[in-house]
């Protein structure tokens, strides 16, 4: 059975879009900004990984989280967005989609970006499959996205991305790892691969206060950046209230990233740039 977004969600997405600060309270964070990336010819951004990154102002932040949706987790969490008004982007997993649909289509009807992180997150990384099997394993992520999340009439196994249209070209390697025939095919079909500019490498279990202040204190050192985070990690959800007031009280912007047209801009690496990512 083919599922359609309702009117309800559709018009939900359609005010998100046109209005970041639509119903927000005075106090809340906010989103400050909506920015369109051009992924045209691909793109690959994120300082932990590549030697450019999404062009943003002094305190500006783009929230993104991977490895969802979590039926424990992403709820609070969405919760916590809501209330602050922020939106953020989220790199699911295609499989955790078909078990938790009703989350991915609370996330597209709230107004965040939900983008592709394969179907089943191979372990220990994409580089340990056949190039024909890694391909499969990412376009089943992204339809699962397209059919479950944006309510698309998409094949569940497509033969490529001819067939259908992504709502957002956007994708994340689990562990950092890209291999050369996916950038390649990323590149040939306008997909952007996204990296990450910080994180508090909250795949390792800690506090929540201590997650905080790693974040906060990285944050402060580089004064912008794409953050990385997990929506199925119980830590960061219980953070997740205090670090979007400190982003408030520390005087940072939040920018909401969506899919624009044409190549996408980027800023430059600052000097004596290396990757902390995986090579």
């Amino acid at each position: 059975m083919t599922l359609r977004p309702s009117l309800a969600m559709a018009a939900a997405i359609i005010m998100a879009a046109l209005d970041p600060a639509a119903a927000c309270s005075p106090d809340a964070l906010g989103t400050a900004r909506v920015m369109p990336v051009g992924t045209e010819g691909g793109l690959a951004v994120g300082l932990k990984s590549y030697p450019r990154t999404l062009p943003l102002q002094d305190h500006e932040v783009v929230l993104t989280f991977d490895d969802g949706p979590a039926p424990d987790t992403t709820a609070k969490i969405l919760d916590a967005l809501a209330k602050e008004c922020v939106r953020a982007t989220f790199f699911v997993i295609g499989e955790k989609v078909e078990q938790s649909s009703d989350l991915a289509r609370r996330e597209v009807a709230e107004g965040h970006t939900v983008a592709s992180h394969t179907y089943s997150h191979p372990q220990p990384t994409m580089r340990a499959m056949s190039a024909a099997a890694a391909r499969a394993d990412v376009l089943r992520g992204m339809a699962a996205v397209e059919r479950l999340a944006y309510g698309a009439d998409v094949d569940a196994a497509p033969r490529d991305l001819s067939s259908f249209k992504l709502h957002a070209p956007f994708f994340r390697f689990p562990g950092f790892a890209e291999t050369a025939d996916l950038h390649a095919f990323f590149a040939a079909n306008n997909v952007a691969i996204f990296g990450t500019d910080l994180w508090a490498a909250d795949w390792i279990k800690m506090t929540p206060q201590k997650e905080l202040d790693v974040l906060m204190g990285a944050l402060d050192r580089a004064g912008r950046g794409m953050i990385l985070l997990h929506d199925d990690k119980a830590w960061t959800a219980a953070m997740m209230p205090d670090f979007l007031r400190a982003l408030k009280a520390h005087g940072y912007r939040v920018v909401h990233i969506v899919a624009g047209q044409g190549r996408g801009e980027t800023s430059p690496a600052p000097k004596g740039w290396r990757a902390e990512a995986p090579p």
